[in-house]
């Protein structure tokens, strides 16, 4: 198997293009960047997504969507205000805004730790985590320290 990397800005319009135009698609992305931490890894783990439908758009669901123009990220829902999106990464300590119509795909659910069995997004344990990750955001900055701990560039010795 042949494997190409392209950035997001002109991969994922592809793939929402693909999403759109078949009823009932589904597509495997490799998870890319640290936003998703602790519970999904860079390079290590994929989400099956969905097409969006506006209407089945929750707090709580893991969607990509478009943030700025070919911007795109994988986030969890926070908040729904009328058209207006919270998103927030559940390694991220700040939001990003987008509105409903700017969610391209829904997460059905994630290949983690290169398993081949998909932990869905509509199970108990995903709901559980979700329900309990999400209550610990003031503190989850002191938790995401104690299991990834670094040290800044600048504050490295030469």
């Amino acid at each position: 198997m042949t494997t190409k990397q392209m950035p997001n800005e002109e991969f994922l319009p592809f793939v929402i293009e693909m999403l759109d135009s078949h009823e009932g698609k589904t597509v495997t992305l490799p998870l890319r960047g640290r936003s998703m931490r602790p519970f999904l890894e860079d390079g290590r783990d994929k989400a099956l997504l969905i097409r969006a439908q506006e209407g089945d758009i929750r707090i709580g669901d893991a969607v990509l969507a478009e943030v700025s123009p070919k911007c795109y990220v994988l986030h969890r829902i926070i908040a729904i205000d009328g058209q207006q999106v919270t998103l927030r990464g559940d390694g991220n300590l700040t939001n990003e805004y987008c509105r409903l119509t700017d969610i391209k795909a829904k997460a059905q659910g994630f290949f983690r730790k290169g398993s081949s069995r998909l932990d869905s997004t509509s199970s108990t344990k995903w709901k559980v985590y979700s329900w309990l990750w999400t209550r610990l955001f003031p503190i989850r900055r002191y938790l995401l320290f104690l299991l990834f701990p670094h040290v800044p560039a600048r504050f490295k010795k030469k």
